[in-house]
């Protein structure tokens, strides 16, 4: 219980989740981590989007899917229009394009409260995260695993890390709504 370092994966598991969650809210600006992780029905299996097509984004409004197979466009435009984030692709035959709508006032003051309850859900893995490693240091502490001055000074060091992951947490959600708010 001596190495906290051991337990920073668990952090950097949960920064690179709330990345990917951001990454997925729609902003001003097309993006294809937009659609990326959309769950399409293909060969009779369920799978992301990424796996059966290139994603693009020609310019900041537009967005460009191209299926490894033209067979699939249908079902990856059904995905699209069935994941219910907004979007209206165009089947052009090979290929889907999709212009973004501008967003409204309202429509970016609701993607800042589910930016919100996004940063709060990450918060609260990183506050059982803690949890979880100080009950194992308490739990090394009675089992005279770690001296007292160990354990005080393990528990100082897990409210360090804990505190730059909140940090870069909440960096990450500022520039976010900076991006979200831009028109």
């Amino acid at each position: 219980m001596n190495n906290l370092d051991s337990h920073k994966q668990d952090f950097e598991k949960i920064i690179e989740h709330l990345r990917n969650e951001l990454d997925s809210l729609r902003t001003s600006r097309a993006t294809p981590a937009l659609v990326e992780n959309i769950i399409v029905e293909a060969y009779g299996a369920r799978q992301q989007l990424k796996a059966l097509a290139s994603s693009s984004a020609p310019d900041p409004k537009t967005l460009l899917i191209a299926p490894w197979d033209k067979a699939l466009v249908k079902e990856i435009e059904k995905a699209i229009v069935a994941a219910g984030i907004g979007l209206n692709p165009v089947n052009e035959g090979t290929h889907l394009r999709i212009v973004l709508p501008s967003l409204t006032e309202e429509g970016r003051h609701e993607l800042v409260k589910l930016l919100s309850a996004k940063l709060e859900t990450s918060r609260q893995m990183v506050r059982a995260s803690r949890e979880k490693i100080r009950a194992g240091i308490q739990d090394a502490g009675r089992k005279k695993e770690v001296t007292e001055d160990e354990r005080y000074e393990l528990q100082e060091k897990l409210d360090e890390m804990v505190g730059k992951y909140n940090d870069e947490m909440k960096k990450m959600g500022e520039m976010k709504e900076k991006e979200i708010m831009t028109v």
